[in-house]
């Protein structure tokens, strides 16, 4: 009888040992009983007989874990404090029957520019390299040249992109240039999509793979290029265990598989720049302008605002307009004693959703209704703080029922066929305002928007946050970048710090430099930073574990 360790997949247990009378090689996935359960796990390493008595192995998968999976599992594991199991419950496994033989070729050739050609070989030249490219440079036509390329030699490129929003216009693109060499990978698609998807990615008939983070993580043989899209996106950081960033475990993955890895952006992360050489890609297609007016004032929509929307609209031409929260209001605050209601279980503010009578939390969904008096001091003087989409829906609908209006966030889009569906109507000019919050500047091609409406930008500016410049920033660039695409636009800001904004708008590259002298010696990428989480159902056992650590740390 033989004896393994295995590592349970999705849990934080340390491996257990199991028997077999098979001989089993390390990355196997196989069943095993785990008290009233059957589990999935993966054999961590042949071990010697058990103290205890152990249970046999109750059924071998036709599925392993490959050398360079489990060498990026231990990364994740050691990297970001998390247990190998839930590293490894990250992977797609590969099938050990499966041979994969790779052939493709795109169907039109992609033209480049001197100046984008000179990228291209840029790229070639590095393993990691970032691509600094303002909005409209052409950055996707030179990642499909690189795709080119890559096809006729027999390998196959890894597209990520930061957002499930972006992959069906991402797709079309492609796809007139790959057919159906291209595939999409994302999480809501279903399972018999996953399960044809996946049967493309192994057999070797997708040749480019494309979608959000766990597409990072399929079994893609003879990969020969990673390309990080956006990478400055604060979606491509996972909020639940284990905490990784895709663009730092595709690095380590291109260091791994010995194949480059490209970072785009207009707007690139501060610790992207400073770490890898980069490609400066100036300018772009569109010969339209574009012109910035701020607003200095709290937000809402003013006179202003409400009059320029509506000429807009009547020269049949199209705005979208950004507001960093949903629903009707960021918090509900007593005017009396300054209670903010929260979340009880994550003590954040809540959100309130006037359609349904109610105040939501949007990390937990936890929903109670609207109060009326306040649940400390019991006075009757709330007040709403801030503004989100659907007040701004319901105040057009209100004073300019004939504009068409659309609710472009998470709580209207819910389904990848709504966001499609919403695109389009927008796209054929069907709506004349769209209102939205961070959905609108994750690259979406709007054709005809000539007014953008920048609002709650001082919110995220004041964070306690040492990225809030470059984020509220960059932020502000890429959603001005979806407008004045055929005609001459206006970016109509409401804030009170122009004095920041004004001077980097058509230069992120000197904000860049001057946050270095701002960071240098204190923060990323200069000094390293770690974030330490206590949880507990019990507030006062994580309270003094978190003091146990404080004392620790500092002894």
């Amino acid at each position: 009888m033989l004896y393994y360790k295995i590592v349970i997949l999705g849990s934080p247990l340390e491996p257990l040992t199991y028997t077999s009378s098979l001989f089993l090689p390390v990355g196997i996935v196989v069943e095993i009983p785990l008290k009233n359960q059957i589990r999935c796990g993966v054999i961590f390493e042949v071990s010697e007989a058990s103290l205890y008595q152990s249970l046999p192995i109750h059924h071998i998968l036709d599925q392993k874990i490959s050398d360079s999976q489990m060498k990026i599992a231990h990364f994740i594991s050691a990297y970001y404090f998390c247990s190998l199991g839930e590293a490894l419950a990250l992977f797609v496994p590969f099938h050990s029957d499966v041979e994969v033989t790779c052939s493709g070729s795109s169907k039109e050739s992609v033209v480049l520019s001197k100046q984008q050609h000179k990228a291209l070989e840029f790229l070639k030249q590095h393993k990691i390299s970032l691509l600094f490219g303002d909005t409209g440079s052409g950055k996707t036509e030179i990642y499909m040249r690189y795709f080119e390329e890559l096809l006729l030699q027999g390998k196959r490129a890894l597209f990520l992109l930061p957002e499930i929003s972006l992959t069906p216009q991402m797709q079309r693109r492609l796809e007139v240039h790959f057919g159906d060499g291209v595939v999409l990978w994302h999480s809501k698609m279903s399972k018999g999509q996953k399960a044809k998807t996946l049967k493309k990615i192994l057999n070797g008939e997708a040749m480019i793979i494309a979608g959000p983070r766990s597409a990072l993580f399929l079994p893609i043989e003879n990969l020969g290029l990673i390309v990080v899209d956006e990478e400055h996106d604060d979606s491509y950081k996972s909020a639940s265990r284990p905490r990784y960033h895709t663009r730092d475990v595709a690095i380590y993955m291109g260091k791994v598989l010995g194949i480059p890895v490209v970072l785009g952006s207009a707007t690139p992360s501060l610790s992207s720049y400073e770490k890898f050489p980069h490609f400066r890609l100036k300018g772009g297609y569109y010969e339209s302008k574009r012109s910035f007016v701020f607003e200095p004032q709290r937000e809402s929509i003013s006179t202003f605002l409400a009059e320029t929307v509506a000429n807009n609209a009547k020269a049949n031409r199209q705005a979208i307009m950004f507001i960093p929260t949903r629903a009707n209001y960021k918090y509900l605050i007593c005017d009396t004693c300054g209670y903010t209601l929260e979340c009880p279980f994550c003590s954040v503010g809540m959100s309130l959703h006037a359609k349904h009578n109610a105040m939501k939390c949007h990390y937990c969904n936890y929903t109670e209704p609207i109060p009326t008096q306040c649940a400390k001091c019991g006075s009757h003087m709330l007040e709403n703080a801030r503004m989100g989409t659907a007040e701004a829906i319901a105040y057009f609908q209100t004073h300019q029922p004939e504009l068409r209006t659309l609710q472009f966030d998470r709580d209207t889009i819910t389904t990848q066929k709504k966001l499609i569906q919403a695109l389009q109507q927008f796209n054929e000019g069907e709506i004349d305002l769209l209102i939205g919050t961070q959905m609108l500047s994750k690259g979406h091609d709007y054709h005809d928007v000539t007014l953008a409406i920048v609002m709650g930008l001082d919110n995220i500016l004041q964070l306690s946050d040492y990225r809030a410049r470059e984020k509220t920033l960059s932020l502000l660039i890429q959603i001005a970048g979806r407008a004045g695409r055929k005609h001459d636009a206006k970016v109509i800001v409401q804030s009170y710090y122009e004095h920041f904004f004004a001077p980097y708008l058509d230069n992120y590259e000197q904000f860049l430099e001057d946050e270095k002298r701002v960071r240098k010696g204190l923060y990323p990428p200069y000094k390293k930073m770690a974030r330490l989480l206590f949880s507990h159902k019990k507030r006062e056992t994580a309270y003094d574990a978190m003091h146990e650590m404080l004392t620790k740390i500092q002894a």
